[in-house]
């Protein structure tokens, strides 16, 4: 039996859409008839019920394999979870484990035509334990597929600094989160840039506000929030915030302020009742009172009228606003909604016959 090829999908940053990647392109390559594994060798999201065990508690890993259906045959075991208790040990000297060595034995495990392994968020994450991106690429001979996300028109300089590190190992790249505005410029100008470099780019992925938002399940966890009024037919898995609006000043400005945003949270102390109900005449998704945990009858009543969930923070305003903010600038994928929108994005922008071909992976025969 062929042994299986393995892939590195790495990127310059965090939250680039690596997992996003993964699981658009494991989605299609399994459509098509090719068994397709997965493994992150460092884990940096632990769940909750199992904070000690690093191969069963990836939050990454658990959630693509029950997303995909992967039998436990098509993984690879998570080495280690990069937190500080990891760190210390292996600056104390405590642990002096070799994972080249045990990165060796993902070679033995064959099961599977293609493996896709998620690098660390950046090119130097892991390399005190020998398992950054190009350490790990060059001890499974394996290619780098490198996600990026757009910004601007400098994300060449990275692609460019990346193909002068990883030389022919970087097989291509895929460039997200491509603003509407700037979309004609990337596929005239800078598409064509990079492939006279000798760089493939497989996909330029345009701007999708649904894969950066958040659920206000998701917030209530991050912020350790209670929910002050909630109609019960609602799943708040499935109500997304695309947007961040702090109500701080007059009524009058804030009818303008708020309609200027769509399927938003907005934050107001609970005793500005006049800005809770501007908040709610608008595109409001959550309302999120700080100060004393209160909400007036009519507001409640308004906002179980409109659907509109009311959470309470102890946390200060500024504290609020930072998690928030991180958790929309995070293109995390633990909702279904956002699995819908990557698959179909990855099937309509990805260039899949162009990759099959570079990762001489052959054609599978159609019936």
């Amino acid at each position: 039996m062929p042994q299986a090829k393995h892939l590195l999908i790495g990127s310059t940053r965090a939250g680039s859409g690596k997992s996003a990647t993964i699981l658009g392109l494991t989605y299609h390559l399994q459509a098509k008839g090719y068994k397709v594994g997965y493994g992150k060798p460092i884990g940096t999201f632990t769940t909750k019920e199992l904070p000690e065990s690093a191969e069963h508690s990836e939050a990454d890993v658990d959630f693509i394999q029950k997303t995909l259906n992967l039998p436990s045959s098509l993984l690879r075991p998570t080495l280690l979870n990069l937190d500080r208790a990891a760190l210390q040990r292996r600056l104390s000297g405590e642990d002096k484990a070799d994972y080249s060595t045990k990165l060796e034995e993902y070679k033995k495990i064959i099961e599977g035509d293609l493996v896709l392994l998620e690098a660390p968020a950046n090119t130097a994450e892991g390399t005190i334990f020998g398992l950054s991106l190009e350490q790990m690429a060059n001890n499974l001979d394996a290619p780098i597929l490198l996600v990026m996300r757009f910004g601007s028109l400098l994300v060449v300089d990275h692609i460019l600094m990346a193909k002068n590190r990883f030389g022919d190992r970087l097989l291509g790249v895929v460039i997200n989160d491509i603003p509407d505005d700037q979309y004609e410029t990337a596929i005239e100008i800078l598409h064509p840039y990079l492939e006279e470099q000798g760089i493939p780019v497989f996909a330029l992925m345009p701007e999708n506000r649904t894969l950066r938002s958040v659920s206000v399940s998701e917030l209530i966890d991050q912020l350790g929030a209670t929910i002050l009024s909630c109609p019960e037919n609602i799943d708040l898995s499935k109500v997304m915030v695309e947007e961040l609006k702090i109500g701080a000043m007059d009524v009058n400005s804030a009818q303008s302020y708020f309609r200027k945003s769509y399927n938003k949270a907005v934050i107001t102390g609970s005793s500005r009742i006049d800005l809770q109900f501007a908040a709610l005449e608008t595109s409001t998704n959550c309302l999120i009172l700080t100060g004393r945990p209160y909400i007036s009858d009519d507001v409640a009543h308004k906002a179980m009228e409109l659907g509109v969930p009311v959470l309470s923070v102890s946390k200060d305003t500024l504290s609020t606003v930072s998690i928030i903010e991180s958790c929309l600038g995070q293109v995390r994928l633990h909702e279904g909604i956002k699995v819908t929108s990557i698959c179909e994005m990855m099937g309509k922008h990805f260039n899949f016959e162009r990759f099959l071909k570079l990762m001489k992976i052959k054609a599978l025969a159609t019936a």
